[in-house]
């Protein structure tokens, strides 16, 4: 037998690790320069140092975790520039997805509708942290009706890139909003109005997202 062939399991301890810690960072549950220790990490999910290891190393691969001056592993805090990018491809890639999103049935807009409802409630309550881990499924689950597999993945990168950052999305309290973008957006995939389906995604990014510049590094020089 080939040297490169291993024995194939269902799913690595590691792979579990990966997945879960991917998954907190796009929720905004793992906030900017919070250090990821080895130990505590590995008892928290019930692994060895080994599995741990290699998930926490892949998401520094995948810049989505970084090492600090001491090699201990941190969730990064974004550059200026970083989140400027990343807002804008957000803007385009999730604008696309919503035009194309409005050919999606009824039942899987009133599903989209129900995430906007839960999200309402959790301002009323002020129950911020579940907000933000709503708001991530808001927009992944529009992305997703846009049935685009590639452009889903791009997206979800995106998210676990800036998902630590949204953890501050309400420092300032809920937006007085009316009507709130999402609500736009539902409205529009429901009249099947592909191009107040885009604007009302820019809306939500551009201005949701104005008060996290407060939370960014410099950008580096040159």
């Amino acid at each position: 037998m080939p040297d490169w062939v291993r024995p194939i399991v269902k799913e690595s301890l590691s792979e579990r690790a990966y997945r879960e810690l991917r998954v907190a960072l796009m929720r905004g549950q793992l906030r900017p320069d919070t250090r990821l220790r080895l130990r505590p990490m590995s008892a928290r999910f019930g692994i060895s140092a080994t599995p741990m290891r290699e998930a926490l190393l892949r998401l520094v691969s995948e810049k989505a975790l970084a090492l600090d001056a001491r090699g201990s592993v941190v969730v990064p805090r974004l550059a200026l520039d970083q989140l400027l990018e990343i807002r804008a491809i957000r803007t385009d890639l999730e604008g696309r997805a919503a035009a194309a999103a409005i050919a999606s049935p009824a039942g899987e807009i009133d599903a989209l509708e129900a995430i906007h409802v839960q999200i309402s409630q959790c301002h009323a309550s002020r129950d911020f942290a579940q907000a933000v881990n709503l708001n991530t499924e808001f927009h992944l689950s529009l992305c997703r009706l846009g049935r685009m597999p590639i452009l889903y993945e791009i997206v979800e990168l995106l998210w676990v890139r800036c998902g630590p950052i949204l953890s501050h999305l309400y420092d300032d309290g809920v937006p007085d909003w009316e009507p709130h973008p999402h609500r736009r957006i539902i409205d529009a995939l429901r009249r099947g109005d592909s191009d107040t389906a885009r604007d009302a995604v820019r809306e939500d990014i551009e201005r949701g997202g104005s008060g996290l510049f407060a939370h960014v590094r410099p950008s580096p020089a040159g």
